[in-house]
């Protein structure tokens, strides 16, 4: 692992140890790698996925536009399992581009964070 792998692993561990989903507010955790983004809801309690998505199957668009697309359909399916309020977990990546782009478009599909 490079340096920057080990720091956000390092941010990760810090950020997991404050954050907990229950069943009322299950955690909205993401992961990109290099080419696609990730987005999962998850009931840490009963150790259970809720909804997950990904912008694999969607080929157009800048990468920040698929991962809009990819907030607002985790918030759709969300939203279909009766989940409004999630907890938000960045996985220790920066609150800046493609995750800030994934959490707004999230919040304006209708879960509250």
């Amino acid at each position: 692992m490079n340096k920057k792998q080990e720091k956000r692993i390092r941010l990760k561990s810090k950020i997991r140890a404050k954050i907990f989903g229950t069943q009322d507010r299950p955690r909205l955790t993401v992961f990109k790698s290099n080419s696609y983004i990730y987005a999962q809801i998850i009931d840490d309690t009963k150790g259970l996925t809720i909804a997950s998505t990904s912008d694999l199957t969607l080929k157009k668009g800048t990468k920040t536009e698929r991962a809009t697309e990819a907030g607002t359909a985790i918030a759709k399916l969300a939203l279909a399992k009766g989940v409004n309020a999630v907890v938000f977990d960045r996985n220790g990546f920066k609150y800046t581009g493609r995750i800030k782009a994934l959490a707004d478009s999230a919040r304006s599909g209708g879960l509250t964070f």
